[in-house]
């Protein structure tokens, strides 16, 4: 099989290797579609990813397949079943997993990230981290499963209610499934910052009630005008400095800021004390997908959001380097590699 395989900072080479040997409790997926992710940029560029990776690694954690072969302790699928892949591997063992902190596994497997994952035309994972979609969903739509997961939890994080104004900055792909996840928990008004002229008229299409260039406007003076008095919500998407400070400013008293993006290990941001102190502000971190995978499925399976209007295109394996090292092409939006060619849906 033709896998895409990351050395080190900027080193990846589609080169061939053996089938994967599955276990007892294993399966095998023909992978049909596999999402870029901005936590493969980082580990490209050489930085930390969500976990610690340490190459050879095949890259690529938000995929779809087809199954071509079982372990012989296997019961909850069969071959030719359709599927995608929870990427998290918790041991279920540790204090944080005993304590319902799954997503905080002292011992976490992540495929993609410290377990060889979807840039590649085969991926065995343990059957238990599957999950089916159906016939009706494509292998594309598939694959944003782990991405909309996360985007679950920063929703749950971000705990919005029935009338909310929220405001999201970035229009990327996690920007715009977070917009599109707060009008279906109630918000009366969504607003997004970005820009990209191209996004935000995806932003439009999706919904948002006021978008925002803030290149060319001052976000809290364009939120004023536009009857946004209170904002009760704040998602930063982007993993700025300047956009995550500038959340504290524009949300309300007892108002809360969900700090989503994954940034720099050592990035810092200006807290205001006083500010938060006399806000009484909740500002909350959001860490990956650690239990949302069934209901992300769920929502693909009744198709009750849009995942694929703000891709930017699909690419080969061999295209996959040119996609993580080229800021123009991730500017179109989100790529999605597919290691077996087109899966004709």
């Amino acid at each position: 099989m033709k896998s895409a395989v990351f050395y080190g900072r900027h080193d990846i080479r589609v080169e061939e290797r053996p089938i994967p040997q599955i276990g007892p409790e294993e399966v095998l997926i023909k992978v049909m579609a596999c999402g870029v992710c901005g936590s493969d940029l980082h580990i490209y560029e050489g930085d930390q990813g969500s976990t610690t990776t340490v190459p050879p690694l095949v890259q690529g954690h938000e995929f779809s397949g087809v199954v071509t072969e079982v372990g012989s302790a296997v019961t909850n699928c069969q071959v030719g079943d359709r599927v995608c892949v929870d990427p998290a591997d918790n041991c279920n063992d540790c204090y944080y997993c005993a304590s319902g902190m799954m997503g905080h596994c002292e011992h976490m497997g992540a495929i993609g990230t410290n377990i060889d994952g979807g840039f590649s035309q085969y991926c065995k994972v343990k059957a238990r981290l599957i999950h089916h979609l159906a016939d009706s969903v494509t292998f594309v739509e598939g694959a944003m499963a782990e991405p909309l997961a996360c985007c679950i939890n920063g929703a749950d994080r971000s705990d919005i209610k029935v009338g909310d104004n929220v405001v999201v900055y970035g229009g990327g792909m996690i920007g715009l499934l977070l917009l599109q996840l707060a009008r279906l928990k109630g918000a009366s008004r969504v607003a997004l910052v970005e820009p990209v002229e191209e996004k935000r008229e995806s932003a439009r299409r999706l919904g948002a009630d006021l978008v925002i260039d803030p290149v060319h406007q001052n976000v809290k003076t364009a939120l004023l005008e536009n009857g946004f008095f209170h904002v009760q919500v704040v998602i930063e998407t982007c993993g700025r400095r300047d956009t995550s400070e500038e959340a504290m400013d524009i949300v309300d008293r007892r108002g809360t800021v969900v700090l989503f993006a994954v940034s720099a290990v050592d990035a810092a941001i200006d807290l205001k004390t006083y500010q938060l102190f006399q806000k009484e502000l909740t500002v909350k971190g959001s860490y990956c997908s650690p239990y949302d995978m069934g209901r992300a499925v769920e929502l693909l399976n009744a198709h009750r959001l849009d995942v694929t209007s703000m891709l930017g295109g699909m690419e080969p394996l061999e295209g996959l380097s040119e996609v993580l090292a080229s800021p123009q092409k991730r500017a179109k939006g989100k790529y999605v590699i597919l290691p077996n060619g087109n899966p004709g849906e």
